[in-house]
């Protein structure tokens, strides 16, 4: 028998919602709020009453022309702001309901033009309504066969592009099995546990389209709470009993004479296996292996040694003299989280990166905000969508070379010259009285040619009495300490190398191929990588490398719209094989190549490519081709990767294991 809550505590209860509900209209954005207005009431006139209001502006306008806007992208007039908030209190009780639900194309990029004050054209509401959490994925292959129970499929690591996989797979019908070396789930968040890990793409939206979160307690998540969620996530949808943890992939052989990939795997106990499956899938990310410099007497150090991706949780820092080899990312998160703990701090600078300030980067989300999440009509939905949308394809102008402008300038261009312009105020405000921090820190190279680093309070560390800067490498490691390349002796207790990954694009794996070629070979030690939309390679059938070469979103957003569209693509490509009765499939070779032509043509015209000095990072390789930066527009290599165009492949067919065009 159900119990009845007593009248007076239902009256309790609803009193406290409406105290919620109203507390939380006066903080949250007032964009968001505005759509679920329309959702709620059902008003559309509210678009066209408000919206007239606003300054609708050509999308990243401010930043092609370098002109700084007054107010900053997508905010509302304060007038405006305060109308919206008067109208939800007005109109939005505890018992609301969507009366719009999932708004069709021309109704949702009116909206869309409202939320971000800035137009939006037809080409991005299939990829907003998608990314932002309105609909699912859409299905492009028609599904008329199921898959086979003899078709499977092995993933290769556990992160969030394997994670994903998984779900799509399983929700596809697929057989799988998720093959990951380490102890639990989470990638390169459950490697990073250094102090002060942390994303550095907003919270709302660096994480699945699927799966909002609207209990993030940072706008920008830490390393622990977003392994949290990916927690949440494999748990949610039941995947863990598919993988297999502490399990190493060694290597996997293309069978020729039977169209199936041979797995050979490691447990930890040494234990070998050989498994089959019809594709596989790798999903170790391009940056998995600790990049370790290789200083003479290292061995030699008598004190702590450890690499930010190999944390010791039980490194005590307090009052220990500590050395910081690092200026990317990692080493600003470190060097901002210890300061506080250590009797002295000396980060060693080799090449300094741009560092832009970003106040969100620290900022809790208020319990109003995370109330209006979770509980306000597809608020978190449009919320997620600014998100993206200002941290997009606005940006893409960004790495771009204006071949005029950068004649006669430093900077790239307009866009580019307005990042160089706030990163070097930034820094002489920062280290007023003190040039010779900026001299330091200035890097040599244009905004973008390395990764933009937001501080989460890296600047002001380095003001304090007892933290020094050295704009030099390591030389030699002493039992006492490090002597820099510019000669000078740094007595220390513990050093921390922040010095990154190494770029890998799976070629730690044995990958064979037909004709018994390997991946490593073709990739030429993994220091040339070239793939068809940066996941298939020729010789390779079946084989999925997802955030393979050229694909990284490297002017905006995050390696969860990777995830998503490579994972897609390959269910998608799955599909299509079943419904046309082939075993695999094999990008063409002049496919490839033409594909690659394409990509080097458009990235000859950034500054990935041609940065005015020569720049020391993981985007390019040893000749200076850029092989990390995808060339195209976030929305464009959305587009290609909706379903596979036959024409691209070769066919290998089951009855007589003939190879033939399509």
């Amino acid at each position: 028998m159900t119990e009845t809550m007593p009248l007076d505590s239902r009256a309790a209860d609803d009193e406290d919602r409406v105290a919620q509900l109203h507390a939380a209209i006066d903080v949250c954005d007032p964009a968001p709020l505005l759509m679920s207005l329309v959702h709620v009431t059902g008003d559309t006139g509210l678009l066209d009453e408000f919206g007239l209001r606003l300054t609708i502006s050509e999308p990243g306008n401010h930043y092609r022309t370098g002109t700084r806007p007054t107010t900053p992208p997508g905010q509302y007039p304060v007038d405006v702001i305060a109308d919206i908030r008067a109208r939800a209190h007005q109109l939005l009780t505890p018992e609301m309901d969507d009366l719009l639900s999932v708004p069709d194309s021309e109704l949702f990029r009116r909206m869309a033009t409202v939320a971000t004050s800035e137009r939006v054209d037809d080409e991005f509401v299939p990829i907003l309504r998608e990314q932002a959490g309105f609909v699912l994925a859409e299905r492009r292959v028609p599904v008329t066969v199921t898959p086979p129970d003899d078709f499977s499929v092995i993933v290769i690591g556990a992160g969030i592009v394997g994670i994903n996989a998984a779900i799509k797979l399983a929700d596809a019908g697929f057989a799988y099995r998720v093959f990951e070396a380490r102890h639990e789930i989470g990638g390169t968040w459950s490697r990073n546990t250094y102090p002060g890990a942390a994303v550095d793409t907003p919270s709302h939206y660096y994480s699945y389209s699927f799966e909002l979160n609207p209990g993030w307690s940072k706008y920008y998540p830490s390393g622990v709470e977003y392994q949290k969620y990916l927690k949440g996530v494999v748990e949610s949808y039941g995947i863990a009993d598919n993988i297999a943890f502490r399990t190493r992939v060694l290597s996997a052989r293309w069978l020729d004479d039977q169209h199936v990939w041979e797995v050979t795997t490691e447990s930890a106990d040494g234990t070998r296996e050989v498994h089959r499956a019809n594709a596989v899938v790798t999903a170790l990310g391009m940056l998995n292996s600790p990049n370790i410099p290789d200083v003479e007497g290292m061995d030699s150090f008598g004190g702590t040694i450890v690499h930010t991706a190999e944390w010791d949780e039980s490194l005590d820092l307090t009052g220990k003299r500590v050395v910081v080899l690092g200026t990317g990312c990692t080493s600003v998160q470190v060097v901002a989280s210890i300061v506080d703990e250590v009797e002295s701090l000396d980060v060693v600078v080799r090449s300094p990166h741009w560092i832009v300030p970003e106040k969100a980067v620290v900022n809790d989300v208020p319990d109003g905000e995370k109330w209006a999440l979770a509980n306000i009509p597809r608020y978190h939905e449009w919320f997620r969508l600014r998100s993206y949308w200002f941290a997009s394809d606005n940006l893409y102008v960004m790495p771009r070379i204006d071949p005029e402008w950068a004649q006669t300038h430093f900077s790239a261009s307009p866009a580019n010259e307005m990042v160089l312009n706030t990163a070097r105020n930034y820094m002489e405000t920062s280290f007023a009285g003190r040039p010779d921090l900026v001299e330091k820190l200035t890097p040599d190279f244009r905004p973008y040619a390395k990764r933009i680093v937001k501080d989460p309070g890296f600047y002001k560390a380095l003001t304090r009495d007892h933290v020094t800067l050295h704009r030099a490498s390591f030389q030699r490691v002493t039992p006492e300490g490090v002597i820099t390349t510019e000669g000078e002796f740094v007595r220390a207790d513990v050093i921390i190398l922040a010095t990154g990954f190494a770029l890998e694009f799976t070629t730690s794996i044995d990958i064979v191929g037909r004709d018994g070629h390997t991946l490593a070979e073709r990739w030429k030690g993994g220091d040339d990588p070239r793939a068809y939309l940066g996941i298939q390679v020729s010789g390779f059938p079946n084989l999925f490398v997802t955030a393979g070469p050229n694909s990284a979103p490297n002017h905006g957003a995050g390696h969860n719209i990777l995830s998503e569209e490579h994972v897609h693509y390959t269910v998608e490509c799955l599909q299509y094989l079943l419904e046309n009765g082939h075993d695999a499939m094999d990008v063409r070779q002049d496919v490839l190549d033409d594909y690659n032509r394409k990509v080097d043509e458009a990235l000859d015209k950034t500054v990935w490519v041609h940065p005015g000095a020569e720049v020391n990072g993981y985007y390019r390789n040893s000749a200076g081709r850029a092989v990390v930066p995808c060339p195209w527009r976030l929305v464009d290599y959305w587009s290609l990767l909706r379903e596979p165009n036959p024409d691209a492949f070769e066919f290998i067919d089951p009855a007589s294991g003939r190879v033939g065009e399509m």
